[in-house]
């Protein structure tokens, strides 16, 4: 052995590697052979060194575990059943639910409402229609929200047949804040939900508040402001007034873009986001129109036919909190063709 300060070189003595040359390490070397001596015959077999138990009531040299090895693998399995794939996609489906409703519960602290620096007069009474489905997450939040502002209101809440607990989670909240819940036993979509709802309302102002707080409940006194001033009969609450692209999508851009413009082109208005969820109407204004639509129609087929009749628009700017579609977005290519063609066919006839 030859030391030169930390390295040290082994040298095998001649001899010690085995007779294949060509699969040790070194070509043309001789690796050695690590040899294993043959067991005598019949000599006694090794037994096992015994490991300690794992949990003291578990000890494995107790004789009643020793002497009953079969009916403790039944009492396991019984005690222990297997789950199906199914279940265990259920249960971890409900565990995710939870954790969701949980997070959304407590996530309100930076939430605070704003004064109103405008008069609303004591006799006028605001409706605020929530058109709901499928919204469990979200839906305590905007209806509490909605019930924090300073203002003279009620709130009108459509749950459109949702196959979750939104409708377990409205009766609780119907009987704390005294809200109106109407529950559709169908489900047909966003503009039927609100057709249910305007016919329901009682106010003088009909506001629409989605549910999925992509809109900012703070922003619905300044969305009536021009309607309780007599400046409009219909004021819509545009994302792009302040000129910022909420809207991380280009796509939903580019499409609101594109709709916006051939919805002007056709009723003479001079809107920068006709698709806009947040939109507030004279009550008097909607009941003069026949309203179809039972998706997201809606919105073209609202503006076409309010343009038509005479009324005033407005726009105001609002907070736009855009959400995708893995967090539950429901609109899609589909509503945008037919957008298109309500847009083409309420502006020539109704």
């Amino acid at each position: 052995m030859t030391t030169l300060g930390h390295l040290t070189t082994w040298i095998p003595p001649r001899g010690a590697w085995g007779t294949d040359s060509k699969s040790g390490p070194f070509p043309g070397r001789r690796c050695p052979i690590a040899r294993v001596p043959k067991q005598a015959t019949g000599s006694r077999r090794r037994v096992p060194r015994t490991l300690p138990p794992i949990h003291p009531t578990l000890d494995s040299t107790s004789p009643s575990m020793l002497s009953q090895p079969a009916q403790q693998s039944t009492s396991t399995t019984s005690a222990f059943p297997q789950l199906e794939c199914d279940s265990v996609s259920v249960i971890d489906s409900e565990l995710r639910r939870a954790e969701r409703l949980v997070e959304s519960a407590l996530a309100d602290d930076d939430w605070a409402v704003e004064p109103i620096d405008f008069e609303i007069p004591g006799t006028w009474l605001t409706s605020i229609v929530i058109p709901v489905y499928n919204e469990e997450r979200w839906i305590e939040k905007v209806v509490r929200r909605v019930a924090a502002l300073p203002m003279r209101k009620e709130m009108v809440v459509v749950d459109d047949c949702s196959r979750d607990g939104t409708a377990a989670i409205l009766r609780r909240l119907e009987a704390e804040l005294g809200l109106r819940l109407l529950l559709r036993t169908r489900n047909e979509g966003k503009g039927a939900a609100l057709r249910t709802g305007f016919q329901a309302a009682r106010g003088n102002i009909l506001v629409v508040q989605d549910a999925d707080l992509e809109y900012d409940p703070r922003d619905i006194p300044n969305l009536i402001r021009p309607i309780v001033q007599g400046r409009a009969d219909v004021v819509y609450g545009s994302r792009f007034l302040d000129g910022a692209p909420h809207d991380r999508s280009l796509v939903h851009r580019l499409g609101n873009r594109a709709l916006t413009t051939a919805s002007n082109l056709l009723t003479g208005l001079r809107l920068t986001d006709m698709e806009t969820c947040y939109k507030a109407f004279r009550k008097d204004a909607v009941e003069g129109i026949d309203l179809r639509q039972d998706r997201f129609g809606f919105e073209p087929e609202v503006t076409a036919k309010l343009a038509r009749s005479g009324c005033r628009f407005s726009e105001v700017p609002v907070r736009y909190a855009p959400r995708s579609y893995r967090d539950g977005k429901k609109i899609g290519l589909r509503d945008l063709g037919n957008a298109l063609y309500c847009i083409v066919r309420y502006a020539v006839h109704t």
